[in-house]
C-alpha cells in the first residue's frame, strides 16, 4: 500500500488556489488535510469545494502545526511573511515548501536550510517553472546536444500591461525577484552558478517608482551567455526561448498554457489541459553529424506543476535529493541581492 503524505497549506490566496491545490487533488499519494486562511469564508464557494474533499479550515496556525499528522507544509503568504513562518513550521518538525521569492535575503535563506538541516527535515522554494512545457523543451534540446556546444540564450518573459501608477515596495515586491526568479533559476538548474552578472534593472513605465517593472540580466559563463529579460511594455512578442549552439540554433515561441488554462476555470485533469498550440512548438535548424542542415518543429512536452510534489513525496518519504538544491536556491538569491547591491546599471562578480 502507498504511504500517504499529509500537508497543510498556509495561505489561500491566487497563490494556494491556482498554483497549488488543483495539482495537489490529483495526487492520491498526498492529503491536504488543513488550509490556513487569515480570513475564513473570504472565498466562500472555493472553501466548501476542498472541505467536500475532506480538507479542514482555520484562522489558528498553531492549530496546524500542532498536528503529527502533518508532515508538510506549503507556505503561500506575501514575501514578507514567508521567512516567519517558514522558520516557524521547521521549529515544528514539518517539511516546508516556500512560494518564491524564497526568502528576501541570502543569510534568511541560509539561516532556514540550516535550521532544516538540525531538525532533519527539507526546505524548498517553489520552483514550479522548471515544469513549464517550453522549458522542458529546452532541457530536451540540450541533452539531446542537437546544437552542439551552446553558446548564447536569451530567455524572454513580456506582457503589454501599460501602468504608469507610482509603486512603492521593497524588492523582493518587483519583477526581477517576481517573474525573474522563475527565469533566474531555470538558468541555474541547466548551467550552475555564474561567474559573473550584468544588470539593468529599473522602473520603466514610471522612474519615480521604488518597485522595478523592467529588467535586462546577463549571467556569465566560460563561453557561454545566458540573457533574461521581461518588460511590461511588449507588444509584439519575442520569443519565449533563443539558443544558438556550435551546430545550430533553437527558437521557441509562446509560454506553458498551464496559467491560461487555470485561469479559464479548467483543472489539471481536464483532456488536452497545459497542451501548447503546434503553432507554436520550437524550431531547430542544425547541422547534423553527416554535415547535412535539418530544419524540424520540436513538439512541447507537456507541462505539469505538480511534479513538484511529486518530487517532494519522493524526498520525504523516500529520501531522493530534493529538486531545488540548497545550492541552486542560495544561487538564485545571490544574483536577486546583487542587482539591488548598487545603482543598475551595474556588473557583479559573484563567484
Amino acid at each position: 500500500m502507498t504511504e500517504k503524505l499529509t500537508m497543510a497549506v498556509i495561505g489561500f490566496g491566487k497563490s494556494a488556489t491556482r498554483y497549488h491545490l488543483p495539482y495537489l487533488m490529483l495526487r492520491d499519494n498526498i492529503q491536504v488535510k488543513w488550509v490556513y486562511a487569515r480570513h475564513l469564508n473570504k472565498r466562500p464557494a472555493e472553501q466548501e469545494f476542498y472541505k467536500q474533499h475532506h480538507v479542514q479550515f482555520t484562522d489558528n496556525v498553531t492549530e496546524v502545526l500542532s498536528d503529527p499528522a502533518v508532515k508538510l507544509v506549503t507556505i503561500c503568504l506575501p514575501p514578507a511573511l514567508r521567512f516567519a513562518f517558514a522558520k516557524r513550521c521547521l521549529e515544528a518538525g514539518k517539511n516546508v515548501l516556500v512560494e518564491k521569492p524564497f526568502t528576501s535575503t541570502v543569510a534568511e535563506a541560509k539561516a532556514l536550510f540550516d535550521l532544516a538541516a538540525e531538525h532533519n527535515l527539507l526546505v524548498m522554494p517553489y520552483q514550479n517553472r522548471r515544469f513549464d512545457g517550453e522549458f522542458l523543451a529546452l532541457q530536451q534540446v540540450l541533452q539531446v546536444g542537437y546544437l552542439g556546444e551552446p553558446l548564447e540564450l536569451e530567455s524572454h518573459f513580456d506582457h503589454f500591461r501599460p501602468d504608469p501608477e507610482v509603486k512603492q515596495g521593497a524588492p523582493e515586491d518587483g519583477a526581477f525577484y517576481g517573474l525573474g526568479s522563475h527565469l533566474v533559476d531555470q538558468v541555474v538548474a541547466l548551467f550552475g552558478r555564474p561567474q559573473q552578472v550584468s544588470y539593468d534593472i529599473r522602473a520603466q513605465q514610471n522612474p519615480a517608482s521604488t518597485v522595478d517593472d523592467y529588467y535586462d540580466v546577463s549571467l556569465f559563463y566560460p563561453n557561454f551567455k545566458a540573457t533574461v529579460k521581461s518588460s511590461s511594455l511588449v507588444a509584439q512578442p519575442y520569443p519565449r526561448f533563443i539558443l544558438h549552439g556550435t551546430q545550430g540554433s533553437f527558437i521557441k515561441y509562446g509560454i506553458d498554457q498551464q496559467e491560461n488554462d487555470l485561469k479559464a476555470g479548467l483543472t489539471p485533469a481536464a483532456a488536452g489541459f497545459g497542451e501548447d498550440s503546434p503553432k507554436f512548438f520550437g524550431e531547430l535548424n542544425y547541422q547534423n553529424a553527416n554535415g547535412d542542415w535539418i530544419n524540424k518543429q520540436l513538439p512541447t512536452p507537456r507541462g505539469d506543476y505538480g511534479r513538484v510534489y511529486d518530487g517532494l513525496y519522493e524526498s520525504i518519504i523516500h529520501g531522493a535529493a530534493p529538486l531545488v538544491s540548497a545550492d541552486e536556491a542560495i544561487t538564485d538569491l545571490a544574483i536577486f541581492a546583487a542587482g539591488f547591491s548598487q545603482l543598475s546599471p551595474s556588473i557583479y562578480q559573484l563567484w
